[in-house]
């Protein structure tokens, strides 16, 4: 199959997969993992596992789809299937996740990414001013938990700009849109995080000084251990957040590369820019200046159920009290911020399945948009109707969390042991324009298969109130937020079991209904998916016979 697009500038496909990696999870997820796992005890795991996860998986990847892209695969299972050995014919559906998992988390996060484009026009027509904190608060748990009229089309009109945008092709649009979003990303997230660092006791009705904010995520909490294993694991899932490895988007990206591009210092590019953003400005905004007017007990207590709350409910309050004209600056900066790390992030997803509908049914960019942003509305429309009933909640476990998992840690099989790490380091390190450490091909064999082993085998079954000492002394009892337990619904089977009344047990029961019915949708997206596959590869079977 020949190659029907490629990237326009090195600098464009740089910015485009660091918008891949920069994403929702840089403002909003780290920030909280940090403060919920010791602060700067949480930094060295974070950047142990970013060394011996995040840097081979993006080597490997890379690779993969620069590899893959030169024989005309731009997607996941033919590019896994590309670097398999012919008899093993079953390797296209272990990329089944690589679709399924794109297909399935731009249904939800394209509802996301319509909160920050709302809350920008929010912000500029001045709709926070004068609210008190509850207000603001309430005002966002309304517009998600009972979405109108208004939350309806600002996803619709989210949907289409990605439409659109995916229509243009990967140089005229994609790359395009990434030389603009991520320079203005990160011009937005400097302005923040100088408001963020120099807010001062006494001004502004600030408390504490965001020294306090910042001392409090930096520094290791009292009596935390640096070898706990759920800080370890926290670190490791971040990184899959963070980079976005282990959903076949990198490799669709690398797949429209060159064959003499460089794919090492591409990576590392990419990859330390995200960390700049994630771990420069995404530790100076949401805590310091949340700290300064709240106190740190306050914000700890407001993480622990991740930091929509405060990126949503609490900072557009805390931004009126900076004055009118500053709070209409600082708001159209935050929510444009993030509408910029989500739109380049459904970006690539929605390339991810346009190059699987383009490279096996000849499908047009067009119609390969369009039929992404269908797909999109079809699986998105139950989590914005149903978000209170935890049909969102499912959606990202599974597909967001679960699926990435385990797709990574069979990528790294393949590449490694079925590919050949002999054959793997020479691609890594073809027209390199930088000397890659000789220690990584250890690493990428040994290392980062086995990491990402504990790491499943630890969110499979995850123990009681993640208390990891209780394993090693022999007692291992199963917590409720285990893979397994939340297969068997063990949690809300325990507060149906608690209901002290006949209303208390049907709401429970309705919520167990929604979790069923979700699980079915994901089950059947994952079959239809593998049943795309399979035709696709009959039909190449077809066109190889006839050749």
């Amino acid at each position: 199959m020949s190659r029907k697009e490629s990237w326009g500038s090195r600098a464009g496909l740089v910015l485009a997969m660091a918008g891949n990696a920069v994403g929702l999870g840089n403002f909003l997820r780290f920030p909280v993992q940090a403060v919920q796992n010791g602060g700067g005890t949480f930094m060295i795991p974070y950047l142990v596992c970013f060394l011996l996860m995040g840097v081979p998986l993006l080597f490997v990847e890379w690779s993969m789809g620069r590899f893959s892209g030169q024989y005309g695969d731009h997607s996941a299972p033919f590019i896994l299937q590309r670097l398999a050995p012919r008899r093993q014919f079953w390797w296209k559906y272990v990329g089944v996740f690589g679709i399924f998992t794109n297909l399935t988390v731009a249904g939800y996060y394209s509802y996301v990414e319509s909160w920050t484009l709302s809350y920008v026009w929010h912000s500029i027509s001045g709709v926070f001013q004068g609210r008190t904190a509850d207000e603001i608060a309430a005002f966002f748990n309304n517009y998600v938990l009972h979405p109108g009229a208004e939350a309806l089309l600002w996803w619709l009109l989210c949907l289409l700009l990605n439409v659109w945008v995916l229509s243009r092709g990967l140089k005229n649009g994609v790359e395009a849109v990434a030389k603009i979003a991520m320079p203005l990303l990160v011009l937005f997230g400097l302005f923040l995080a100088f408001k963020g660092l120099t807010v001062q006791a006494g001004v502004d009705g600030a408390r504490f000084s965001s020294a306090e904010g910042l001392n409090f995520l930096w520094t290791p909490a009292v009596g935390s251990t640096i070898w706990d294993p759920k800080i370890w694991i926290a670190a490791a899932g971040q990184i899959f957040f963070t980079l976005s490895v282990g959903m076949g988007s990198v490799q669709c990206y690398a797949s429209y590369m060159g064959a003499h591009e460089d794919v090492a210092l591409n990576a590392m590019s990419a990859g330390w820019m995200n960390e700049f953003v994630e771990v420069c400005l995404g530790a100076a905004i949401v805590i310091p200046i949340s700290v300064g007017y709240f106190g740190v007990d306050w914000v700890v207590e407001n993480t622990r159920n991740g930091g929509l709350g405060l990126g949503f409910r609490t900072l557009p309050y805390l931004f009126q009290q900076w004055g009118p004209a500053m709070a209409l600056l600082s708001g159209m900066c935050w929510f444009g911020l993030l509408f910029f790390a989500g739109i380049t992030s459904s970006l690539a997803m929605g390339m991810s399945i346009m190059g699987f509908l383009e490279d096996e049914f000849q499908l047009d960019r067009l119609k390969s948009a369009c039929l992404f942003g269908l797909a999109a509305f079809v699986l998105g429309l139950p989590t914005v109707l149903f978000f209170s009933h935890g049909v969102f909640d499912e959606f990202d476990y599974w597909a967001g969390t679960v699926s990435l998992v385990v797709f990574a840690m069979f990528e790294m099989i393949l590449f490694a042991w079925v590919f050949g790490m002999d054959k793997g380091w020479r691609e890594i390190t073809a027209h390199a324009d930088i000397q890659v450490p000789l220690v990584f091909k250890f690493i990428i064999k040994w290392v980062t298969p086995t990491l990402l082993l504990l790491v499943f085998v630890g969110a499979f079954f995850k123990p009681e109130n993640n208390d990891w000492h209780a394993v090693l002394q022999g007692q291992w009892v199963l917590d409720d937020g285990s893979v397994v337990h939340q297969i068997l619904n063990t949690r809300l089977k325990k507060a149906m079991a608690a209901a002290t009344d006949a209303e208390q047990l049907q709401t429970m029961q309705e919520q167990l209904n929604y979790v069923n019915l979700s699980r079915l949708l994901l089950a059947i997206t994952f079959a239809g998916v593998w049943a795309m596959v399979y035709v696709a590869y009959q039909k190449r079977l077809k066109k190889e016979k006839q050749a």
